[in-house]
């Protein structure tokens, strides 16, 4: 019987994780705003979360359906988001998808290795603190 080759896979580590994490939060401390920043895995779930001090509770589930969503999907929250402000109220009735702007995949050689969910602020700031995680990967 022939064997099969099973093919490389990219993952995100812890320290990775933390890094965009700290990356995240180092963009919201620049600006003044306080956020819930979360890194999950491929599989949408947790590799690390912290809430900024003075953030409300509430972010950080918000924060946590953004990284999944943006995993689930392979699209950033604002695509949803858009497509709901756009008249594609259909959208707010998939499984699993949160429209609103600060989630993003992390994407490694067309693979989505991750994602990112951002809240505490306005969605475009959650965008902005979100995408400042993902530059140190560029």
């Amino acid at each position: 019987m022939a064997k099969v080759q099973l093919p490389n896979k990219r993952v995100l580590t812890l320290d990775i994780a933390k890094q965009i994490l700290t990356s995240a939060q180092a963009e919201a401390r620049r600006n003044g705003w306080t956020m819930v920043v979360c890194v999950v895995d491929d599989g949408a779930h947790v590799i690390c979360l912290e809430r900024m001090d003075g953030t409300q509770i509430a972010s950080v589930m918000v924060a946590q359906d953004k990284a999944a969503t943006a995993v689930r999907f392979k699209r950033p929250t604002k695509a949803l988001e858009d497509a709901v402000a756009g008249g594609r109220l259909v959208v707010m009735k998939l499984g699993g998808a949160t429209p609103v702007e600060g989630g993003l995949p992390i994407i490694v050689e067309g693979q989505v290795v991750g994602g990112i969910g951002v809240s505490g602020g306005t969605s475009p700031q959650d965008g902005i603190v979100a995408a400042a995680g993902l530059a140190i990967l560029e």
